[in-house]
């Protein structure tokens, strides 16, 4: 539940740094919550956008860079050099991914993060938010990328490192899915035996544990959770079933070139797969790869396609392009077909969607998704009937095949929902609370 503003100031603080959006968020004593709202140009609003905006409006100009709706709102702006960044979260874990150059300097992937959260936090203590310590941080069950526990320790190192130069200096990490618990049970009034599906933009992250009053009366205990499970898969990679199958055959995914002893030869894939993920396409942004794709475009059989993806890369019109995708996803999520335009010079993409089509093409996520469920009940001994309710947030958790995956194996009566967008930082403003009084 959320209040207009904790009535004696807050005693919690939760920070959600998401792969897509990030949130803020207050608890007071009696357990009140308040989502700290930033400025937009649509008006106020919750989500802090995880990205970043670097830019030049003629070459000799100061750098400009901006986090949030501020970068949103510039990255739709003409600009004569421009590269825009997201899902950075989803790089931390990585060993081999330490940072990039923008605009001759190199910046490490801490630093990134950082100047996305320095301006989160600095807005809200502009707005009169006092920000008090213990902060608790979110993180996912198992990060992207993470496939050794020591890829999960370096991601969360990270992480905190990026906290601390953002001025977040006071930090506790809190899984994703048990700060949704924490929101799910502030209004309940009885004991549940919950199972919490939290769907970010990199990772699908589950947590089984008991809730309710009797809980809520005193401050939780490690051995409250039975478990938690995750897997990298949720919303960023439904994007990428949708460019695959309907942007990347318009740009030449599939396509040949002529080689220089005249036979036919496929057009690279790997160029297609950085395409997928959107945010990785600011990273063909080099002379390197842009040489390489004017020589496809000279020897493609189907130039004016490879001349449109040169332009997408040259022109960084990822961020454009995802919006595009994103609002064909979302409305698959209420109809059964939704077209998919996207047109910028000589990139014209002009395409229909049914959900049928998509639900087939993200069948392998979701049989992922569901092993991880199968993982978590087999491992806690708990059996499907005696899970009472299944709380589901985050984007993902609107698509409607994920929706039906948990409808089918525990009944519509247990489904809840509510706060999809910022139950996690609600809940954990509220085990920052529970920190405060132990």
């Amino acid at each position: 539940m959320t209040s207009t503003q904790p009535a004696d100031g807050p005693v919690g603080i939760g920070l959600d740094f998401g792969t897509t959006n990030s949130a803020l968020a207050l608890a007071d004593v009696d357990g009140r919550t308040h989502v700290v709202r930033f400025a937009s140009d649509t008006g106020p609003t919750p989500a802090f956008r995880s990205i970043l905006f670097f830019g030049r409006e003629e070459p000799d100009a100061p750098l400009r860079c901006e986090a949030g709706p501020r970068a949103l709102a510039l990255a739709l702006e003409p600009f004569e050099e421009r590269r825009l960044m997201q899902s950075l979260k989803s790089f931390l874990a990585s060993a081999l991914f330490q940072g990039t150059v923008v605009f001759g300097r190199r910046t490490d992937l801490e630093d990134l993060v950082a100047r996305i959260l320095r301006p989160l936090r600095r807005e809200a203590l502009e707005a009169g938010h006092r920000l008090p310590g213990p902060v608790v941080v979110g993180r996912p069950v198992c990060f992207a990328k993470a496939e050794t526990e020591a890829d999960d320790a370096r991601a969360e190192r990270r992480l905190r490192a990026a906290l601390d130069q953002a001025g977040f200096h006071d930090t506790v990490f809190e899984f994703e899915p048990v700060a949704a618990a924490y929101h799910y049970e502030s209004a309940l009034e009885r004991d549940e035996l919950v199972l919490i599906g939290d769907f970010g933009g990199g990772t699908s992250d589950f947590c089984l544990l008991p809730v309710g009053p009797s809980y809520r009366a005193r401050p939780r205990r490690a051995a409250d959770i039975a478990g938690t499970e995750g897997v990298a898969i949720a919303g960023d990679a439904f994007d990428a079933r949708i460019v695959r199958h309907r942007v990347a055959p318009q740009l030449g995914r599939g396509g040949e070139q002529r080689s220089p002893f005249g036979k036919r030869v496929p057009i690279p894939n790997w160029i297609y797969g950085e395409l997928e993920r959107w945010h990785h396409l600011s990273f063909l942004k080099t002379h390197e790869n842009l040489g390489l794709l004017m020589e496809l475009e000279r020897a493609a059989c189907e130039p004016e396609k490879l001349a449109a993806l040169r332009h997408l890369v040259e022109a960084d019109l990822g961020y454009p392009l995802y919006r595009a995708v994103e609002a064909t996803k979302s409305a698959l999520s209420r109809e059964a077909a939704s077209p998919l335009r996207f047109e910028d010079g000589p990139v014209q993409i002009d395409a229909a969607v049914t959900r049928n089509e998509f639900e087939a093409w993200i069948a392998p996520e979701l049989e992922r998704i569901e092993a991880a469920v199968d993982r978590l009940l087999e491992r806690t001994g708990t059996a499907t009937a005696a899970v009472d309710a299944v709380f589901l947030t985050g984007g993902s958790s609107f698509v409607p095949a994920v929706r039906e995956l948990f409808r089918r194996r525990f009944g519509p009566e247990r489904l809840r929902r509510g706060d999809e967008l910022t139950s996690v930082a609600s809940g954990l403003a509220l085990r920052a609370r529970d920190l405060q009084r132990s």
